[in-house]
C-alpha cells in the first residue's frame, strides 16, 4: 500500500459543481426530518416504548433505576444507562411546563422525545464538519484543470460535506430510528462523532483525542460493547502501518484514558450495587456476539443493501475510483469505521437494524466522496432515477391513503383494512394540509431540477434527500393515526387497567406468562401497571398466541377468566388476566 499518495486523483471537477448550496436548504431539511413524525404518537414496542419505560422507572424513585436500567421491577440488563439518563433528565426537567398543556402521560412522552434532537444535531453536525475537513485536505482535491477553474479547497470541501449530510439524511434504514425512545440515535451520533474526532485529530491531535474517548465511552453506555467495539476496531485499522494518524498515535491513550474513565465510573458503581444486573448484563453481552453463521450472513446481504440505500452502492464506487489512495486519510478513515463497523456486524449473533446502523455514517461519507468522480451522464442518470422512485413511493402513499378513507381502490382499500380492522376512520385536516404542502414542496423541487439544470453537484444529493423526507412527511401526516392504532398498546392497556380495578383485591400481586418485554413496558408507561415474578400472586396475565391455538385451550381447573383482550388489527397476539385458586 502506498504511503504517498499519487499525483493524479479520480476527481474531475469545476468550481461551478462546487457551487454552494444555500443554508436555509440544509436547516429546513434537518428540521424537517427529526421533527416529523416525532410527536404526535404514542411510543410503539419493542425498542421505542422499553427507552420510555426506563426512564419513566428511573424517576419513579425506584432503588438504583437511575444506574441499572429497569422497567418496573424488570431489569433491562442490556444496552446501557446513557439514553435513560438523558431521557430522564429531560422528563424531569420539561415535564412540569409540558403539563400546562397536555395530560402528565403525554408530556412525559414528549419530553422523552427532545433527546432525539439533540442525537441527531450531533450526527448531523459531526458528518459534516468531518468531511469538511478531510475534503479540504490535499490528497482529497480534484485534478488541476489546465486552464484553471476548478474549486478551492475550502469550496470543495464545503461541497462534500453539504453531500454527505444529505446523504446520511437519504439513508433509507436509519429515518424511521431516529425517531425512537432508543440506544440506536445515541449509538449512530456516537459513531459520527468518532468520526469527527478522528478527522480532527490530523490537525488538533489533543482536542480530537479527547472528542474520540468521549466518543467512544459514550457509545459504550449507549449499548455496551456494540456500541463501542466497532470504534475501538476502526482506530485499530487507522493506526496501521501507512495509517493517517500513525505519527500521532501517542495521543490515543489520552483518548482510551477518557473512554476507560467513563465506562468505570460507571461500571463499579453498578457491580457494587446491582451484581444480578451486572451478571445478566455480562451474558447478554457474550449472547450478543458468535461465531459467523450462514443464516445471519443471509439475513445480512437480504437486509442491509435496502437499509443503506441509496448510499452503499456510491461508497463501492468510491472505494474502486479511489483504489489508489487508500492511504490518504479521506480514505482510511471512512473505510477504517465501515471495517469496523463491518466485522462487529458479522461477528453479532442476531444482527438487525441497531447493528447495520453503524454502518450508515462511514457508507454516506464514502458515498460523498464519490461523487466528483462520477461522469455527467451518470449524475443526471442518478437524478432521473431519483426523481421517479421517489416520486413513485410518494403517489403509493396518497393512493393508500384514499383507499383507506374512501374504498378506492377496492382491492386495496380490502387489504388494508384486513390490517387495520376496528379503526375510526377520519380525515385530520390540519396533518392533510401539511401533507398537500409537502407534496407541492416535492413538485417544485423536480420542476427546479428540469427547468433549471443547476450545475451544482450536489442537485442528486438534494433530490435523493428531499424525496424520502416527502415520503416521510406523508407518512407521518396521513398514516401517522392508522400506523399509532396497529402499533400502540394504549387502548388494550386501558382496558386491562379497567379489568384490574374491578377486580383486583387490595394487596394482590401481578405475575406474568409469556409476556414479551415490549409488552410490558407498554402496561407500565400507560397505566403504570407492574408485574412481580412472586409464584404465589393469585392474579396472572397471560400473553397467548392465537396462530398455535394458546387462546382456544380451556382454562385448567382453578383458572378463573376475569379479563381477554388484545389490540384490534393483532392478528397474533391475545392477552388474559386469570385469577388463580389454590386446589382445596
Amino acid at each position: 500500500m502506498r504511503t504517498d499518495p499519487p499525483q493524479s486523483t479520480p476527481a474531475r471537477l469545476t468550481a461551478t459543481a462546487a457551487a454552494k448550496l444555500p443554508r436555509l436548504i440544509l436547516v429546513s431539511v434537518g428540521l424537517i426530518y427529526i421533527l416529523a413524525g416525532l410527536f404526535y404518537r404514542d411510543p410503539w414496542k419493542t425498542d421505542d416504548v422499553t427507552g420510555l419505560a426506563t426512564m419513566l422507572t428511573a424517576l419513579s424513585g425506584q432503588a438504583h433505576a437511575w444506574l441499572l436500567p429497569q422497567v418496573g421491577h424488570l431489569a433491562q440488563a442490556q444496552d446501557g444507562p446513557l439514553v435513560t439518563w438523558v431521557g430522564a433528565t429531560f422528563i424531569a426537567l420539561l415535564r412540569p411546563l409540558l403539563e400546562i398543556f397536555f395530560t402528565p402521560l403525554n408530556a412525559a412522552i414528549i419530553a422523552s422525545r427532545l433527546p432525539n434532537i439533540l442525537w441527531f444535531a450531533i450526527l448531523a453536525s459531526s458528518i459534516w464538519y468531518g468531511t469538511y475537513l478531510l475534503g479540504r485536505r490535499r490528497e482529497a482535491q480534484p485534478l488541476a484543470l489546465p486552464f484553471g477553474g476548478e474549486p478551492n479547497e475550502r469550496d470543495y470541501g464545503r461541497m462534500l460535506a453539504d453531500a454527505a449530510l444529505l446523504l446520511i439524511v437519504a439513508t433509507v434504514g436509519i429515518i424511521w430510528r431516529m425517531h425512537e425512545t432508543s440506544e440506536v440515535p445515541a449509538v449512530i451520533a456516537c459513531q459520527a462523532l468518532a468520526f469527527y474526532a478522528v478527522a480532527r485529530m490530523l490537525d488538533h491531535p489533543v482536542s480530537g483525542a479527547i472528542t474520540l474517548g468521549v466518543a467512544i465511552g459514550a457509545g459504550f453506555l449507549a449499548r455496551g460493547w456494540l456500541g463501542s467495539l466497532p470504534l475501538m476496531l476502526a482506530t485499530v485499522f487507522i493506526l496501521l502501518p501507512g495509517g493517517p494518524l500513525a505519527h500521532i498515535k501517542k495521543w490515543l491513550f489520552v483518548s482510551a484514558l477518557i473512554a476507560g474513565s467513563l465506562i468505570l465510573l460507571w461500571w463499579i458503581p453498578a457491580r457494587t450495587f446491582g451484581p444480578y444486573w451486572t451478571s445478566s448484563w455480562l451474558i447478554w453481552s457474550e449472547d450478543a456476539f458468535s461465531w459467523p453463521s450462514a443464516r445471519a450472513w443471509l439475513n445480512i446481504a437480504r437486509d442491509l443493501p435496502w437499509f443503506l440505500w441509496p448510499t452503499w452502492p456510491l461508497a463501492l464506487l468510491a472505494l474502486w475510483r479511489w483504489r489508489d489512495w487508500f492511504a490518504a486519510p479521506h480514505m482510511r478513515i471512512p473505510l477504517s469505521f465501515a471495517l469496523g463497523a463491518l466485522l462487529a456486524l458479522l461477528a453479532s449473533s442476531d444482527p438487525f437494524e441497531p447493528e447495520y446502523s453503524t454502518l450508515a455514517v462511514p457508507s454516506a461519507v464514502l458515498a460523498a466522496f464519490a461523487l466528483p468522480t462520477l461522469r455527467r451522464g451518470v449524475v443526471n442518470t442518478l437524478d432521473w432515477f431519483a426523481m421517479m422512485c421517489f416520486s413513485l413511493t410518494a403517489a403509493t402513499v396518497w393512493l393508500g391513503w384514499i383507499a383507506l378513507q374512501s374504498g378506492w381502490p377496492a382491492q386495496i382499500s380490502a387489504n388494508i383494512a384486513r390490517q387495520t380492522a376496528g379503526i375510526h376512520i377520519h380525515v385530520a385536516w390540519p396533518a392533510t394540509a401539511i401533507a398537500i404542502l409537502g407534496t407541492l414542496g416535492w413538485i417544485a423541487l423536480v420542476r427546479w431540477r428540469l427547468r433549471n439544470h443547476p450545475a451544482g453537484l450536489w442537485r442528486g444529493t438534494v433530490l435523493s434527500a428531499g424525496g424520502l423526507l416527502t415520503t416521510w412527511l406523508l407518512l407521518a401526516t396521513l398514516w401517522m393515526p392508522a400506523l399509532d392504532y396497529v402499533r400502540s398498546y394504549r387502548g388494550v392497556s386501558a382496558s386491562l387497567a379497567h379489568a384490574l380495578e374491578q377486580s383486583r383485591e387490595p394487596g394482590e400481586c401481578i405475575r406474568t406468562q409469556g409476556l414479551g418485554s415490549g409488552q410490558r413496558a407498554s402496561f407500565l408507561v400507560f397505566n403504570q401497571i407492574e408485574f412481580t415474578f412472586d409464584g404465589e400472586c393469585p392474579l396472572l396475565l397471560q400473553q397467548l398466541d392465537i396462530d398455535s391455538g394458546e387462546a382456544d385451550q380451556p382454562s385448567p381447573a382453578g383458572h378463573h377468566i376475569l379479563w381477554q383482550g388484545r389490540r384490534g388489527p393483532d392478528r397474533h397476539e391475545m392477552f388474559r388476566l386469570v385469577r388463580i385458586t389454590p386446589a382445596p
